[in-house]
């Protein structure tokens, strides 16, 4: 008998155009002959089911199911393709969890722990996990430019705390640029982090749950036309994705040593991609996604099929890996 996926898409953040992109990757890529794939937007002012019409049903929160001509549907499991909130910061995790529902992305802990980039170089740290200097501000304190410079030192990078595809972030040459930096993150979420900037070699790992393993995927070589890997390098076509990476066999090892380890730490579940810069011939953890985009321009299947794993499987797996649990 096939089973009903809700695929959940959209979200609360500025990243709700790039998961409808992904949601809808899925559910065109999905095994139709094995499951019942449903559109599900999710915004702060509905939760519907959209249908091939685009008509649009109501969510049920109260068990999450839909009525549909009066037929109620009820879901065997979430495909989460939410990036940003609320898919990627533990809110519906933790809200399948009460409902019993398996769902496809990590657990509550680790997505909220995870979108939150400081805390999770701090809980990384005691693991050696290598990562860049950085300073945090909250909304409403006070700004000492010259501590920050004397922290993480010039050209730098300020980005909002709790956000992704690069939204909020800023590379700062100059003192004098360092506010303006540091007003528009405060755009994305209230709390910032200025970092680093490491001159290296980016590179971008996805791990996996597959068939009950963790898989390290390919590595990408990121190489921005842009000054950095921002919105439009990421989504608009304006970088060169390398897969396999054009880097040493050692270089390579050590991305996967590092990639693997940090999923296990965290004891992740689902899909993951993180980031990372070479520097002094060691690398360096930039962040951790755990719901990482799912477009055709997107990173982690490009690079499940560099591993000759289709997207009816990469998905499918990841639905069957769900239901296990």
């Amino acid at each position: 008998m096939k089973k009903n996926i809700a695929i959940i898409m959209g979200g609360y953040s500025s990243e709700y155009k790039i998961s409808l992109k992904s949601g809808n990757v899925v559910f065109d890529a999905l095994d139709k002959d094995k499951y019942n794939a449903y559109r599900i937007h999710i915004f702060k002012d509905k939760w519907v089911f959209v249908n091939d019409l685009d008509e649009e049903f109501p969510i049920d929160k109260n068990n999450f199911s839909v009525l549909v001509n009066e037929t109620k549907i009820e879901f065997d499991c979430v495909f989460n393709a939410i990036h940003g909130s609320p898919g990627e910061d533990g809110y519906m995790q933790a809200y399948f969890e009460l409902l019993g529902m398996p769902q496809t992305s990590c657990s509550m802990y680790q997505a909220a722990l995870t979108f939150n980039k400081r805390d999770l170089l701090a809980a990384l740290k005691p693991y050696g996990i290598k990562t860049a200097e950085s300073y945090y501000l909250n909304f409403g304190d006070s700004i000492n430019e010259d501590a920050i410079i004397a922290k993480v030192g010039l050209p730098c990078f300020v980005k909002a705390n709790k956000a992704g595809s690069s939204f909020g972030i800023s590379k700062v040459y100059k003192k004098e640029d360092l506010q303006t930096a540091i007003d528009n993150s405060f755009k994305e979420d209230n709390e910032i982090i200025i970092e680093q900037f490491l001159d290296g070699v980016e590179v971008s790992v996805g791990v996996i749950s597959y068939t009950s393993e963790t898989l390290v995927l390919p590595i990408t070589e990121i190489v921005s036309e842009n000054d950095f890997f921002d919105y439009e390098a990421k989504y608009l076509g304006q970088s060169q994705e390398i897969t396999p990476a054009r880097i040493s066999e050692d270089y390579a090892n050590k991305i996967r040593t590092e990639a693997k380890k940090i999923y296990e730490i965290l004891k992740m579940k689902g899909f993951s991609r993180s980031e990372f810069i070479f520097k002094n011939d060691e690398p360096y953890l930039l962040e951790v996604n755990t719901v990482p985009g799912l477009t055709k321009e997107s990173i982690l299947p490009k690079q499940a099929t560099e591993a000759g794993i289709s997207l009816n499987d990469l998905f499918g797996n990841a639905i069957e890996e769900a239901l296990k649990k």
